[in-house]
């Protein structure tokens, strides 16, 4: 019995070693070996870490280098791929640890990869980012379809347009706060706008999702923006095996924030459960539209568990993407004061002194196009990737199971090729004919993503970005304030790391 025990005992642990060596060195060089045959080039693998701990050594010290506005983002937020991009061309491969990531910049490659959803499932390379928003955002096959078409009704456009009166009560509050700041007509002050936009955008949100609950709906908000914080940092560690689960101080928060908002959501979704059951009438904020919306979907409906998730991407997805559109358009305006002018003489000559409503907001055409221009610079997300489960064709590749397709969307927007040698520079006038003329009709235009996986809440974050720039262009003319330091840094969304200082004027 003591030798079978024994004999047992060697099998795991051989097992075990072999299934570490399988994992570490084996699968990555049979797969280096499989690329390079494709044609491919790309870096030598690094048993482990691949690419991770160098991207991050080249970030750091991009970041200890001072940027001018004028300078290129590409240097300061990914400045890994420009390099392997100047050094490989616009096909080629890195290593997210173990596993080889494809960087694909060619529209047609890029439109096939978005349009095969099942072909090209979302990835998990970096498992902590879900603890901020999960739900639809990394939901594949039936699950995303399910979750996509409950979910649908609340982001639906005349849903949308009743919370304008929200969205105008939040930006005015903003703009009253700092024509105190500037009481007076040709008086002007600095202000860093970006805490302002932070809190004003969180307080849309947090009234739109959660209603009458918004209280407890800034709570999550604060707590969110910590938790993305405390992420990022962890990511540079991500080539350690179980670094996530290590009891260090900043796993040990990230655990304790993740309980609390799940226990501010969970309360939140049980009384308005109750409330429901109690024969009231249900809300029209976010939260109330998805749960009614639940209720007579056909079949399985989401679990409390899923619409808790749901929830939290409401937030971050929602509070995220608008506050840094707000800042760097408010930033860039701020430079290009040609524009910025044109599009304060736009809001007036549509809205006069009323405020911005639906019907004028479709009519603000400059701002549109100033809008699109800043999310092409700078969109909320530097890249999106694509995981592969069994061999697929991909234009002229033949790439096996095992690896990650990735879209340096930052990149594509700068293309040169695809944009024009002014690709880098403030261009609102190339949208004057709208997106398709812009591109050429090439899916290089990628702020929300494309295809079946658009992001569902677009309508939200350009209508409430609009309403905010309509009602701050009426009241100050702004400029980058001599104390303004350009440093976009990622977190999760390009923020801006010193924060947006700008000389207000009353106008």
């Amino acid at each position: 019995m003591e030798i079978l025990i024994s004999s047992l005992a060697i099998v795991a642990v051989l097992w075990w070693i072999w299934t570490t060596v399988e994992w570490v060195w084996v699968k990555p060089k049979m797969l280096e070996s499989f690329l390079r045959s494709q044609g491919l080039a790309g870096t030598r693998y690094t048993p482990l870490v691949g690419d991770m701990r160098r991207n991050f050594s080249m970030l750091k010290e991009a970041r200890s280098k001072p940027m001018k506005p004028t300078d290129d983002l590409i240097s300061i937020v990914m400045p890994y791929s420009f390099h392997m991009l100047t050094t490989y061309g616009k096909t080629f491969f890195t290593w997210l640890g173990p596993v080889p990531s494809i960087t694909i910049m060619n529209p047609q490659l890029i439109k096939e990869v978005y349009n095969k959803v099942h072909d090209f499932p979302k990835t998990h390379t970096f498992p902590l980012v879900v603890l901020i928003a999960d739900g639809l955002a990394n939901a594949d096959g039936h699950k995303w379809a399910k979750h996509r078409k409950i979910i649908n009704p609340a982001f639906h456009f005349e849903k949308i347009k009743n919370m304008v009166p929200t969205f105008q009560q939040s930006c005015s509050e903003v703009v009253f706060q700092w024509e105190k700041l500037v009481p007076e007509k040709g008086t002007s002050c600095e202000v860093d706008v970006w805490p302002w936009i932070v809190n004003l955008t969180g307080d849309v949100i947090s009234r739109t999702a959660f209603g009458s609950s918004y209280k407890e709906g800034q709570r999550i908000f604060i707590l969110q923006g910590e938790l993305a914080n405390l992420i990022m940092q962890a990511q540079g560690k991500n080539y350690i095996p179980g670094y996530r689960h290590f009891p260090t101080r900043n796993n040990r928060r990230i655990k304790a924030i993740v309980r609390e908002i799940q226990i501010i959501l969970k309360g939140i979704i049980s009384n308005r459960e109750k409330a429901r059951d109690a024969g009231e009438a249900p809300s029209d904020d976010l939260l109330g539209l998805l749960l009614e919306s639940n209720l007579e979907a056909t079949g399985n409906g989401l679990t409390t568990e899923e619409i808790l998730e749901e929830c939290k991407l409401f937030y971050f997805a929602g509070q995220e993407t608008t506050s840094v559109l707000l800042a760097w358009t408010m930033v860039l305006l701020s430079q290009h004061q040609d524009w910025q002018a044109r599009a304060r003489e736009e809001v007036i000559q549509v809205f006069g002194d009323r405020e911005p409503d639906i019907e004028g907001i479709n009519h603000l055409k400059v701002m549109t196009m100033i809008i699109y221009e800043v999310l092409r610079l700078y969109p909320p997300l530097i890249q999106m990737n694509r995981a592969i489960h069994k061999e697929i064709k991909l234009g002229d590749l033949t790439l096996p199971a095992g690896v990650q397709v990735n879209m340096p969307v930052l990149l594509i927007h700068r293309d040169t090729k695809l944009w024009g040698d002014d690709a880098a520079e403030f261009k609102p006038e190339r949208f004057k004919d709208g997106i398709s003329k812009a591109t050429k009709n090439h899916v290089c235009f990628l702020p929300f993503g494309w295809g079946p996986r658009i992001c569902i809440g677009q309508n939200f974050a350009l209508l409430e970005a609009k309403i905010a720039l309509a009602l701050i262009l009426r009241r100050f003319f702004f400029e980058l304030s001599p104390s303004y330091v350009h440093a976009p840094y990622t977190v999760i969304t390009i923020h801006p790391h010193f924060g947006a200082h700008l000389i207000l004027n009353k106008l």
